[in-house]
């Protein structure tokens, strides 16, 4: 079998242009395909179009070098990794259309020997209905699901398990499940992100690997949801929930998540979905997690408008519009959702921030909303509302807000900035290492110290 030295990424947003770059980096010869020309002569060009530190510079150097060309329609390569959305539709059903859409664009060009990877997000048992769409489509060429072992064409399962702002990074260095529809797939796979991935490689099956994915962000949806729901029992209580939150997880066995104002983005808010579809009378707790995080925005909504001035016009800055930190992605974004529903409230004069884009996202648009940088809109506002704790808003000057009331959902000016003071009773053991010396430490260390 033909050492894959060629590899086509069906999608170049958020997860497939980090890894076009990647793939390229080692020396690969990489077709970017995506629908949108706009973003096919963009990273021709050696630019990019997504906000991700360090991947602009690799795009010039890849594409420079000939080892990155993109287009808007496949062309033959040894491996193709389809890497598209995965959206849902009406009551939150899952849509695998992109991916059967994907699927349909290569089989024209698959040959012999090629491996086939879905890495989108799907529900469980995507992958074989996607081989069985390669399958009508090619009826000259035998896949995994008819052929076994023997098949012209392999096809596997792999999801991506990233960090939006740590991309490039994780790519490389976070374990990776790989789930071949054989085992001549998953080999195929394995010796594919080889040449990538320095984290360990886990073969299973492709539903295993889908439901693997989906169970990672169903989980942290659950560990969110818990701490948004304590953030609610504390506002009820008077209570600072970050300090509650601080102190519980000086316990060895507690790590609570920090509590916002929802869940956002394509991973968390969405996958959780996937599950509760395929068996929604047996995910009840994910359930209850996905309402609490979804209502968790009109919450906030509520703390704000308790601090209205009856009538009068109120003027509200909202600042962060991203689902995220430090990213300019605004999908499932529960910030844009808050500002979305403070639109309709009487009496607000409504000024929205974002330092990471340059216009207000489309569902925004017409709503008389005023765009502009965080400074002026704190200097314009007497209800400031922190929605995303950016790195540019934790270094804004405390005198800046000493004259306006705060909504702080991510605790980045009431407790993260704040001077704690510290009020630990130093326990027996740590006295004694102190009075020590710290005998135990090494000699190397205690001469660094």
């Amino acid at each position: 079998m033909s050492d894959l030295t060629t590899v086509s990424v069906i999608g170049m947003g958020y997860i497939g242009l980090p890894t076009c770059a990647m793939f390229a980096s080692r020396g690969m010869d990489v077709i970017g395909i995506d629908v949108n020309p706009a973003v096919v002569e963009k990273v021709n060009r050696g630019e990019i179009h997504i906000v991700e530190p360090d991947l602009d510079g690799l795009i010039h150097k890849v594409v420079a070098n000939g080892n990155l060309r993109a287009f808007t329609t496949p062309q033959p390569a040894d491996a193709f990794i389809i890497a598209v959305p995965t959206p849902f539709v009406a009551n939150h059903r899952p849509d695998v259309s992109y991916v059967m859409a994907a699927a349909r664009s290569i089989a024209p060009v698959l040959k012999r020997g090629d491996v086939v990877v879905l890495e989108s997000t799907s529900p469980v048992g995507t992958t074989r209905q996607m081989t069985e769409e390669l399958a009508r489509v090619r009826p000259d060429l035998t896949f995994p699901l008819e052929a076994g072992e023997d098949a012209d064409v392999m096809v596997a399962y792999s999801p991506e398990r990233v960090l939006p702002g740590k991309v490039l990074s994780e790519l490389i260095n976070n374990h990776r499940s790989i789930g071949g529809l054989s085992k001549a797939s998953s080999e195929r796979a394995v010796a594919l992100y080889s040449k990538i991935i320095v984290g360990d490689l886990y073969i299973t099956t492709a539903e295993s690997a889908e439901l693997v994915k989906l169970t990672e962000n169903a989980f942290r949806d659950v560990n969110i949801a818990f701490a948004n729901e304590l953030a609610t029992v504390c506002q009820e209580l008077s209570l600072n929930v970050w300090e509650v939150i601080e102190l519980a997880n000086k316990h060895p066995r507690v790590n609570i998540l920090q509590p916002g104002p929802g869940v956002g983005g394509h991973c968390i808010a969405v996958d959780p979905y996937f599950i509760i579809d395929a068996v929604p009378e047996h995910t009840q707790l994910m359930q209850a997690a996905r309402r609490i995080n979804n209502a968790r925005p009109h919450t906030v909504v509520d703390e704000i408008v308790s601090l209205l001035e009856p009538g009068r016009l109120n003027t509200v800055a909202c600042l962060g519009l991203s689902f995220k930190p430090n990213i300019d992605d605004v999908r499932e974004s529960p910030a844009v959702d808050v500002v979305k529903a403070l639109a309709d409230v009487p009496n607000i004069r409504l000024i929205a921030a974002e330092p990471h884009i340059d216009a207000l996202p489309h569902e925004l648009e017409g709503k008389g909303i005023i765009f502009t940088d965080a400074l002026s809109a704190i200097d314009r506002a007497e209800i400031v509302v922190l929605l995303v704790d950016h790195r540019q808003l934790g270094l804004i000057d405390p005198k800046a807000l000493e004259d306006k009331k705060l909504v702080d959902t991510r605790g980045l000016w009431t407790w993260k900035k704040a001077q704690k003071p510290d009020a630990r009773i130093e326990g027996k053991k740590a006295r004694e290492d102190r009075e020590r010396g710290h005998p135990l430490r090494r000699a190397s260390d205690r001469q660094a110290a």
